[in-house]
């Protein structure tokens, strides 16, 4: 560069550079800013305007959207504790049935998988054993039945004074005698699993019936085994000593393990909700114990959920995940997790209007399974949409007619 041109270019910067410490009048004279001191913006941008935070939308739109309402309202919320669980069946529910007697099944009514009702008949077997109890029974019955008249008779005659008192009283004694021997033969029937009216109907029951002894299911439910085939042996020496296990899924148990540093939030009552992977819907149970013992290779303890299972979809031996809610209290507001969508990059509800819908920006606190509390922008009792709100995002983010 020659030094006439380096000589230009410093004139030129000190121009620039005076130009900027001119008074404002004379900026002004010059042309540099307008009269008054403001600033000349070039070219300014528009602000675009903001999209309306209503969408109209009337009932028949909202059902045929399926968008689901729901009143946003007071309830407890708390921090929960996830641990895995298994299903298994209630131990109160679940019966053997088992042969009293021995003998040879002559007949099967219920096989693997069939529902039965509590005392339905499951099976006869065909036992003499059976046949010897029951004759006993009907021998003490008729020896008591004969003794009762007579005693009966010896009574009136002593009364009449037509025979000594010492025959009336070997009379009672011998009643009392035959009294007894029926009670414990009876006693010996029901021991064999005999039921009240079999042994009532037994003095108009065909002599061929004595060796049959029916087989009754202890409780409601479905055969979950069946252990033995027809004409197979059972009850005496190394044979099988259970025909059937029965099994009532109506509820079911949840087995968790609570780690040791965890336990003392967790109490008998609380409430647990239990899903299943493939499940939509997570099931709610109750804690119904909480061992004392931890196990000494893991420091965990046992804890068991009930849940009511009338539908079938919790089956035993399922790997679940329990929720349990600790540390509860109430809040004032509570929605849905659901109805809470992501706009602009805020939280926001949709509330119902007469004339549709209104977007509410809200601000959220504590979240409790699929509910969540409502910290600002909703009040108690307004309805929310909490289900397809993305339909509703989408239109409003639609393009105005001015745009």
């Amino acid at each position: 560069m020659t030094i006439r041109r380096f000589a230009f270019v410093l004139v030129l910067l000190a121009g620039v550079a005076g130009s900027f410490a001119m008074s404002p009048t004379l900026r002004a004279a010059l042309g540099l800013v307008p009269p008054g001191g403001a600033v000349v913006q070039r070219d300014p941008k528009p602000v675009p305007d903001s999209k309306t935070a209503v969408i109209s939308i009337d009932a028949e739109r909202i059902k045929l959207a399926e968008i689901d309402l729901q009143a946003a309202g007071p309830a407890r919320i708390g921090r929960r504790l996830v641990v895995p669980g298994t299903i298994t069946p209630d131990a109160e529910r679940v019966a053997k049935v088992p042969v009293k007697v021995p003998g040879t099944v002559s007949e099967l009514r219920k096989n693997i998988g069939d529902s039965v009702q509590k005392d339905e008949i499951m099976a006869v077997l065909d036992s003499s054993p059976m046949a010897d109890a029951k004759s006993e029974y009907l021998a003490a019955r008729l020896s008591d039945e004969l003794q009762q008249d007579l005693t009966a008779r010896d009574k009136s005659l002593w009364e009449g004074r037509a025979v000594p008192e010492l025959q009336y009283i070997r009379s009672r004694n011998a009643a009392a005698q035959t009294s007894m021997r029926l009670s414990i033969a009876r006693q010996k029937l029901l021991a064999l699993g005999v039921q009240d009216s079999d042994i009532s109907a037994l003095p108009n029951a065909p002599s061929g019936s004595l060796r049959s002894q029916s087989i009754v299911a202890p409780i409601s439910g479905r055969v979950a085994e069946r252990k033995v085939e027809r004409g197979a042996a059972v009850g005496r020496d190394n044979l099988e000593t259970e025909l059937f296990v029965i099994v009532d899924l109506s509820r079911v148990w949840v087995e968790l393990s609570v780690s040791a540093a965890d336990l003392p939030v967790i109490n008998e009552g609380q409430s647990v909700e239990v899903g299943l992977r493939g499940l939509a819907d997570a099931g709610v149970g109750r804690i119904i114990f909480v061992s004392p013992l931890l196990d000494k290779d893991t420091r965990t303890a046992r804890v068991v959920a009930e849940l009511d299972n009338r539908d079938g979809r919790w089956r035993p031996g399922s790997f679940v995940t329990a929720s349990i809610a600790v540390d509860q209290r109430d809040v004032q507001v509570v929605a849905p997790m659901s109805a809470v969508q992501t706009i602009d990059g805020r939280k926001a509800a949709f509330v119902r209007t007469k004339d549709g819908f209104e977007k509410r920006d809200v601000v959220l606190g504590q979240r409790d399974g699929k509910n969540v509390e409502i910290v600002s922008g909703l009040s108690a009792g307004e309805t929310v949409a909490v289900s397809n709100t993305f339909s509703l995002k989408a239109e409003l983010a639609k393009p105005g007619d001015g745009d």
